[in-house]
């Protein structure tokens, strides 16, 4: 099978083209560029990708638009701040060798923070389909954390080796992506959801995050690390539901 590997980025040029260099094997390379302010359209055209300008629209559509943008059905989705490591280029060129059975496949994503590599928590395996046949699924058009949505009846499997990711620079940079990104996309989705809270639901939520990530998932066993990544987990909680709170208030108020 042939495989179109795909790249959504916006201002990635430190980035593009260690995630390029990880996706040479692939049959077609496609960037989709949203309007990026530096270097990162140039990095790409000279790796040979082939390179899209589109306004952003949102991670969701963005990628969507990447995928219907291939030549070929089967994609490799990866993120600028990703790396596909050896174990996994190596499963992925056995199943391009062969006939797969499934339409989809889950890889497991290994983040690196405070320069060491998480495998505990709510972090790891942090599975992610990323190789999918695009007849067979669609991105689901949500605020955050996008993810594909399969249609009826097909069948997924999961690979062994693992997508490198660099999501999270330093702990200011933790800081700002849940207050500026993360904890407002999360609450503004949550009541599209229709979910509601409450001042007992904003009391527990970083607790129960806390309690969750660093102990009942093992983050304790990642050391400091671990220990910070559950503590941003139980303020993303808090975060997210004191502002669900302001939004439903505002909302009440409106009508």
């Amino acid at each position: 099978m042939k495989i179109s590997a795909v790249i959504i980025a916006f201002n990635e040029q430190k980035n593009i083209a260690e995630a390029l260099e990880s996706v040479a094997w692939a049959d077609e390379i496609i960037v989709v560029d949203s309007e990026s302010s530096d270097r990162t359209r140039e990095i790409a055209e000279a790796s040979g990708a082939k390179v899209f300008n589109r306004k952003w629209e949102g991670f969701a559509r963005q990628k969507q638009f990447a995928a219907d943008q291939a030549a070929n059905d089967w994609i490799f989705s990866l993120d600028a701040d990703e790396r596909v490591l050896p174990a996994l280029r190596k499963e992925i060129l056995a199943l391009k060798d062969g006939d797969p059975f499934y339409d989809g496949y889950k890889i497991p994503r290994l983040s690196i923070y405070m320069d060491r590599p998480i495998r505990h928590g709510d972090w790891y395996p942090d599975r992610q389909l990323r190789l999918f046949n695009r007849n067979k699924g669609r991105w689901k058009d949500v605020l955050i954390h996008e993810s594909l949505e399969m249609d009826d009846g097909s069948k997924t499997d999961n690979l062994a080796g693992d997508i490198l990711h660099y999501s999270v620079e330093n702990a200011s940079h933790h800081h700002r992506m849940i207050g500026e990104r993360y904890a407002p996309l999360a609450a503004r989705q949550m009541v599209d959801d229709g979910h509601r809270t409450s001042p007992l639901k904003i009391a527990l939520a970083g607790p129960a995050a806390f309690v969750r990530s660093y102990f009942l998932k093992g983050g304790f066993l990642d050391g400091l690390p671990g220990f910070v990544i559950a503590t941003f987990a139980a303020h993303h909680a808090f975060l997210k539901h004191i502002l669900l709170w302001e939004l439903l208030q505002t909302d009440r108020d409106k009508t």
